[in-house]
């Protein structure tokens, strides 16, 4: 059964095809997730105690800060891919939505400049 119009399919008129991209993006940063978190919640639990020092050499190790970074990076960008589609969603004035669509991109961006920084500092102190 078609949804479409004669003249629709004519034009060729349709999706602007974006959607499909962002929904995969956004299950593949879930499946990301999974054995991230796992890792983490892992790691937390197997600590002895939670001091700075103790911190610093675990995340000085290459696998751990390589791993924090992809947990950091993909919890950042699943993040801004379901807000994203909330705005989308329920903004409904298109200054609004834009400056919200571009404001939390900065402050993701910022987030993970942030993130970044921290780990690499913490390797360069060990």
């Amino acid at each position: 059964m078609a949804f479409r119009t004669p003249l629709g399919k004519a034009r060729g008129l349709g999706s602007a095809k974006s959607g499909t991209e962002h929904w995969w993006l956004q299950r593949l940063t879930a499946i990301a997730l999974i054995p991230l978190s796992l890792w983490f919640v892992a790691f937390l639990v197997t600590l002895p105690e939670f001091s700075y020092p103790l911190m610093v050499v675990w995340i000085a190790r290459p696998w751990n800060a390589i791993l924090l970074l992809a947990y950091l990076w993909a919890a950042l960008y699943h993040g801004i891919l379901g807000l994203q589609v909330v705005v989308e969603d329920y903004v409904h004035h298109a200054g609004i939505k834009l400056a919200s669509l571009v404001l939390l991109r900065l402050l993701f961006a910022l987030l993970a400049v942030a993130g970044l920084w921290a780990v690499i500092r913490l390797v360069a102190l060990v």
